[in-house]
């Protein structure tokens, strides 16, 4: 099959949105941005052997490939409309494109996402994806307005999605129960769009958790001219970490294991009362993990009235 029969046959028919005017087929797509809205850009890439292993299901390497986008919308508090989709191909395997693309498309779907276009290349396996999406006004979260006070929350649960890849890098073994329950985790992470809305006008800064909690909730403090302090008691560890992970190494994990996809936030005393209304149609769980402090340094880690040590402190880095 040639490029464009493959363009034609996997991509060019998705479902259109009524606000994509032109979408594959020509040499640039044209949308209709509503009025009053600002536009949302991220793009992420994935590479084989960097980011997943070859033997990664199809399927799961569809979804994942939007849903890391879609995470980088949410921690905006953007409402995702429109994607491309520049793909590296080794081969035209159509069975493999065929579970990629339900994959890909059946969360799109769920959140009313078009594919306006992107690129088909053949060479070593990566995808990038480009999200777009729209938010009111001054409306939009960012990582840099945290004030020193502010509480600290995430969403979800922490470590699952790291301890998965631990057995996938065969340094720890997990029974085929709990590796499934854990491989959603990894594989097939849920971006907290609707979490993202409701924290609109109520969060001071949010960022989603990619590189891990730790690393994360740094880059926020940095930009915003403060630190932070994180009680380790109180982390949202997932059920299954505590299980099978000492408390240290649980701790770890949820610190630091990156990929967890949920989101760190910031909301000022003033706004706690409303916090809870504002996330109770998401559906999803939030704790507060710590504060926002005075200070340049790194994120502090305490145990109650105690400093926390803990030896393997270091975020997702490429070049590091």
């Amino acid at each position: 099959m040639g490029e464009f029969d493959l363009i034609e046959r996997f991509f060019a028919n998705s479902a259109k949105r009524p606000d994509v005017v032109l979408g594959i087929g020509d040499d640039a797509a044209l949308i209709t941005p509503p009025e009053n809205h600002q536009l949302v850009i991220t793009t992420d890439t994935l590479v084989e052997g960097v980011h997943f292993f070859a033997d990664i299901p199809p399927a799961a390497l569809g979804h994942k490939s939007l849903a890391v986008n879609l995470s980088d919308l949410a921690a905006m508090g953007a409402e995702p409309r429109w994607v491309t989709l520049a793909i590296t191909l080794p081969s035209a395997r159509m069975e493999w494109l065929e579970q990629f693309c339900q994959g890909f498309f059946e969360l799109a779907e769920y959140y009313n996402v078009t594919l306006v276009g992107g690129d088909t290349t053949r060479g070593p396996l990566s995808i990038t994806v480009t999200a777009h999406g729209v938010i009111p006004m001054e409306q939009a979260l960012t990582r840099h307005q945290a004030q020193v006070g502010d509480w600290v929350y995430v969403t979800g649960s922490l470590g699952g999605s790291a301890l998965a890849l631990r057995h996938l890098q065969g340094q720890q073994r997990l029974s085929s129960e709990i590796l499934e329950v854990l491989l959603q985790r990894h594989y097939y992470p849920q971006p907290r769009v609707l979490s993202g809305y409701g924290l609109r006008g109520v969060a001071s800064s949010c960022i989603d958790l990619s590189d891990g909690l730790w690393a994360d909730l740094g880059h926020v403090a940095k930009a915003s001219g403060c630190s932070a302090k994180i009680q380790v008691n109180q982390l949202p560890i997932h059920p299954q970490v505590k299980l099978q992970c000492q408390n240290d190494d649980a701790i770890a994990l949820a610190l630091c294991g990156g990929e967890d996809y949920e989101l760190c936030f910031t909301v000022p005393e003033a706004m706690k009362g409303s916090l809870d209304v504002a996330l109770s149609y998401s559906g999803i769980e939030h704790c507060c993990v710590g504060q926002m402090i005075a200070g340049q340094g790194p994120v502090e880690l305490w145990q109650g009235e105690q400093p926390y040590t803990c030896c393997h402190l270091q975020g997702w880095d490429h070049f590091s």
